[in-house]
């Protein structure tokens, strides 16, 4: 049993990854509720829970839906942060929302208000863009394309999960929903490369290209049709150009200078300040076709002329700019269309322009066709700038780097602990200046490990590691917070080498916050209460049994999971600094006051995670206290002193609820306690003596 148990426990304790879990999508009226006005919601697109959002005007105004199903990331209650997020066309934040979350540092601690400050930083942020929660790391933050959000002090591992299930899911619908957006940096204009050119040079180079379509092939693309007949002037000039079309893309300094005179560059440098994420492209028509029909609108997409690239579509746009052509450039119809290059559009790489060719058969009421014509066109990569592309570190990564000097600091304390109690044991318990330095220790653990660490480690990690466990749920929520993953692998360490005493006795915050009561109490000189050894025995079962039911609330009501943790006082007293509802505190000082004369109560007979130490305690692999014969018999002086009734009458060391004081050790070593030693001390005199 104790094998199946230790094998149970290890398992619980290492393993880190699974596979997430799918939730089912809310219902439409759910969703609705949480869809902020002026917008509604739209007919839903496909089956995973995404929606049309509509706008005011009944318009398409981009896409809603929920994170849990698309990135279902675990939080630390075990169960995902459920948010709403309402997305644009161009892949932009339009808005965040919380839907639901069982954050334990949010359900009673902080509260949800700053959850919801930080979920307002989404909007006017594009999912292009790298967002990280955190601040600059180092000292080489300027320029850089990284984009941070503010986190919640004592929360940022609860907002780094969620920022990575709104980032998820955002992504998800981009891709499968959005697909002409790119998630990866647009080439610019490099505005300090200049060379000279001309209109001759810009032909011979590639960076103007030419469609050329005569009446003759335009009236072979119609042979078999409808219109085959209807352009008598195809029919009459047949080696007349029908479409004669040039485009340039002019986003380059060096390109717009060759192409536009002074006016028409300054207007071109105008719109450019103000819309400096589009990529210009000019259209030049020698021919009869034209560009656009009689009833275009300026400003609007020409409804002749379309572009795609890598099998998406490019949205094209009028710039709606007045200009005139520099001396050389071919004389015609001439347009500057605009595309916006956040939405995907790469000028350095090839991408295709279609032109409608239409006709009309009949006269009452026209038959329209049409087929179309097209060209492919790049610009040369010289006279672009494509920015780094920064990827942001993977959220462990920079949960560590964010308290890389805390880890340090922690990793240091913890090693010199560590050699401390299993080099330096006997010596330190032996010392005369041994209470100084536990208590000089322990105040360590409250002010660094606990208030300022917030490495209070507490039943919600073990509760929330056993329903990510048995919904085959993912257990990378722990890498979120380094600093508590850091002390839970010394703890499980430990149990190996001491039992359970390492972190109930060392390590625990709210544990050295009662032990320093105790002082207190003795300070003040209070009297002591101190169940028999009856009822010490029962009142030490009521933590299994307090385990057990949370445990149980797991599985039977899990949504009251982070009520019921509530039985610990550590986020109160630990956590939020006492800041919270009355009856938190309450609960806390209570403990604490009790602990002035009743020794470490709450650690002893109500902590359902002191229940889980004694159990992973099975692992130790060996028996650390020394003992004699004597011991139990007829010597129980260890037994009395033991403030926590960890000794037997027989003198063996109960290891499940020993917290590791060394008081017994000091009282093993010393020839002047030690029943033992007294008497042989005594024995060895009297021979003396004799001889």
């Amino acid at each position: 049993m104790r094998a199946l148990l230790c094998q149970l426990f290890l398992t619980l304790s290492v393993c880190l990854l699974c596979t997430n879990s799918i939730a089912e999508p809310l219902s439409r009226e759910e969703i609705a509720v949480h869809v902020p006005q002026p917008y509604s919601l739209g007919d839903p697109i496909g089956d995973d829970g995404v929606y049309q959002l509509i706008d005011i005007s009944r318009a398409d105004a981009g896409f809603v839906f929920e994170t849990e199903p698309l990135a279902p990331l675990p939080g630390f209650s075990g169960a995902p942060i459920n948010l709403l997020v309402l997305l644009d066309h161009d892949g932009k934040f339009l808005d965040v929302r919380l839907i639901e979350q069982n954050e334990p540092i949010f359900v009673s601690g902080l509260g949800e208000a700053p959850f919801r400050a930080f979920l307002e930083q989404y909007a006017g942020h594009s999912i292009t863009s790298s967002l990280v929660v955190g601040s600059p790391y180092g000292s080489g933050s300027g320029g850089s394309s990284l984009v941070y959000l503010d986190g919640v002090t004592k929360a940022t591992a609860s907002v780094r999960i969620a920022h990575e299930s709104i980032m998820g899911a955002a992504l998800a619908v981009a891709r499968e929903k959005m697909q002409g957006i790119s998630t990866v940096p647009p080439a610019f204009p490099d505005p300090d490369y200049s060379e000279p050119l001309d209109w001759n040079t810009l032909v011979e180079q590639g960076l103007a290209t030419r469609l050329l379509v005569t009446n003759a092939e335009i009236d072979q693309a119609y042979v078999g049709t409808l219109w085959e007949d209807d352009d008598p002037e195809a029919t009459d000039n047949p080696d007349d150009p029908y479409l004669d079309l040039w485009i340039i893309d002019i986003g380059p300094p060096s390109i717009a200078r060759a192409v536009l005179d002074d006016s028409g560059l300054q207007e071109l440098q105008g719109f450019l300040e103000i819309s400096g994420d589009d990529e210009p492209i000019l259209l030049i028509e020698t021919a009869r076709h034209g560009l656009v029909s009689p009833d275009f609108v300026r400003n609007t997409a020409p409804n002749w002329i379309s572009a795609e690239q890598n099998g998406f579509p490019v949205a094209l746009r009028d710039a709606d700019l007045f200009f005139d052509l520099a001396d050389g450039v071919p004389d015609g119809r001439a347009m500057i269309l605009r595309t916006d290059r956040r939405l995907g559009f790469d000028p350095v790489s090839e991408w295709t322009l279609n032109v409608q060719a239409v006709r009309e058969h009949g006269i009452f009421q026209p038959q329209t066709g049409g087929v179309t014509l097209s060209v492919n066109h790049k610009t040369d990569a010289r006279f672009f700038d494509r920015p780094e592309v920064i990827t942001p570190a993977p959220p462990w990564l920079s949960a560590l780097q964010n308290r890389m000097t805390d880890m340090i600091l922690l990793a240091g304390f913890l090693a010199l602990l560590v050699w401390l109690l299993f080099f330096r044991m006997n010596p330190l318990a032996d010392s005369r200046a041994f209470t100084p330095i536990r208590l000089g220790i322990l105040a360590i653990v409250i002010g660094f490990v606990g208030w300022w660490g917030q490495g209070q480690l507490s039943i919600v990690t073990v509760l929330g590691s056993l329903r990510a466990l048995f919904d085959n749920g993912s257990f990378a929520f722990l890498l979120y917070d380094p600093f508590s993953l850091l002390i839970w692998a010394v703890t499980i360490v430990g149990f190996i080498v001491w039992g359970r005493g390492l972190f109930c006795g060392w390590l625990c915050p709210f544990g050295a916050m009662q032990e320093f009561a105790h002082h207190l109490g003795r300070l003040l000189r209070l009297p002591r209460i101190e169940p028999s050894a009856r009822w010490d025995a029962r009142l030490k079962m009521v933590k299994y049994v307090l385990l057990a039911g949370l445990i149980a609330t797991v599985f039977v009501a899990p949504d009251q999971t982070d009520l019921v943790a509530e039985i610990e006082p550590f986020k109160t007293a630990v956590t939020t600094f006492f800041v919270r509802e009355w009856y938190y505190v309450a609960y806390a000082a209570f403990w604490l006051i009790s602990g002035m004369v009743l020794f470490k109560g709450f650690c002893r007979y109500v902590c359902p995670l002191g229940a889980i130490m004694a159990i992973g305690g099975l692992l130790r692999g060996r028996d650390w206290i020394d003992r004699r014969a004597e011991c139990g018999s007829p010597c129980q002086l260890c037994k009395v002193k033991c403030n926590y009734g960890a000794i037997k009458k027989t003198g063996e060391i109960q290891y499940s609820e020993c917290f590791q004081c060394l008081d017994c050790v000091s009282i093993h070593n010393d020839t002047t306690r030690c029943v033992p030693l007294v008497l042989s001390r005594r024995n060895g005199k009297r021979r003396e003596a004799a001889e």
